[in-house]
């Protein structure tokens, strides 16, 4: 499975967890439908129609933590535009302005697997991620949060089953054999729930587990399947 892979980074990301409100908090790394609102951004698909051409059925994605994760809450002042125009002066006990505080990723670094079974599709991200460009500015998260990127290897991976691996990657817990995560010294294991395929409506159709090591050290566990490349590294695709 020919496979697309580029290093996504920049000085803060937020990935909004879905159960927090008024204090919005982070994941440690973007749901696989923010990466796929990344790749629209790429080649220059709208949010009416990247979910689309991303759909599960047509792309697979892997997220590799290369940075230890570190997160960080700062108060952010929203602007109140309701009525769809700003007010400037505060009257009375309206003020222009909301302030929140909000988690952050601080300095995150990921590696994104990409593949896609449209030819020309993945051609046009292989283009513009090795020449450095992208149609729409790319985040990480929210617009404001700009991110760099770059562009590291095209590589085989094939499919192997029922094994025992060090994984390089965020694994989801439905290919881990029932107890079969080993859990090593000098490691530090999270799990989290994610959106993982969504609608072009935005309806998500499901969540799934995921395991991580938040140093962004590999996992050693019995898997049902994974990935292995051409280098010899061991990743899982959601």
């Amino acid at each position: 499975m020919k496979t697309l892979v580029f290093d996504v980074f920049g000085d803060f990301g937020h990935f909004r967890k879905f159960y927090t409100t008024s204090s919005p908090l982070t994941f440690a790394f973007p749901p696989p439908p923010t990466i796929k609102g990344m790749l629209g951004a790429v080649i220059g698909c709208d949010k009416t129609e990247y979910l689309q051409v991303f759909s599960e059925e047509n792309c697979r994605v892997a997220i590799r933590i290369l940075k230890p994760i570190k997160k960080t809450r700062m108060g952010i002042n929203y602007i109140n535009t309701k009525g769809n125009h700003w007010i400037p002066i505060k009257k009375g006990r309206h003020s222009p302005r909301s302030p929140i505080c909000i988690e952050f990723v601080k300095e995150p670094n990921y590696r994104f697997y990409v593949t896609h079974k449209e030819e020309q599709i993945f051609k046009e991200l292989k283009s513009n991620i090795e020449e450095g460009k992208t149609v729409f500015t790319l985040s990480l998260g929210l617009s404001e949060l700009l991110a760099g990127f770059k562009y590291r290897d095209t590589l085989d991976f094939r499919e192997v089953l029922d094994v025992k691996k060090e994984v390089s990657t965020v694994v989801p817990m439905n290919l881990i054999v029932e107890q079969g995560t080993v859990f090593e010294e000098g490691k530090k294991y999270f799990k989290e729930k994610l959106s993982v395929d969504m609608t072009p409506d935005r309806v998500v159709q499901r969540y799934e587990d995921v395991l991580f090591e938040v140093q962004g050290k590999s996992i050693l566990a019995e898997l049902k399947k994974c990935w292995k490349g051409d280098n010899g590294e061991n990743i899982t695709f959601f």
